[in-house]
């Protein structure tokens, strides 16, 4: 995979996990959702007033956008197992900037990934 792929690749990623940072910031805004028929409008108008979930979606398109030029460059095989790399990205980032608990055992597991996408990328 020459460094070209691998910035559509990766961008197509890092989006991806921008984009459920950002839907969970604005999910914590409105709160726990709890559907009924009474008031699926009034949730569908508060979720989709929100300016993190509007950003959210936006780096979605985007990233779908991204990511099917970098799919359109490499094999599926090496592409989507790279997706967890948005794993290790949304951890961290739930952690910093949503204040989410960082253990040992996620710890390990990011570390874990690393090294599996560290071997994908060099084979």
């Amino acid at each position: 995979m020459n460094l070209n792929t691998f910035g559509f690749i990766i961008t197509g990623i890092l989006l991806n996990a921008l984009a459920q940072l950002l839907l969970k910031k604005g999910t914590n805004a409105v709160g726990a959702i709890h559907l009924n028929a009474e008031n699926w409008f009034h949730t569908g108008v508060q979720l989709a007033t929100q300016l993190p979930i509007i950003g959210g979606l936006s780096c979605y398109v985007i990233s779908v956008v991204v990511w099917i030029i970098g799919l359109s460059r490499v094999d599926v095989s090496i592409a989507y197992p790279m997706l967890s790399i948005g794993y290790i990205v949304n951890a961290l980032g739930a952690w910093y900037f949503l204040g989410e608990l960082m253990s040992l055992q996620r710890l390990l597991a990011i570390g874990i990934i690393i090294i599996g996408v560290a071997l994908l990328v060099k084979s």
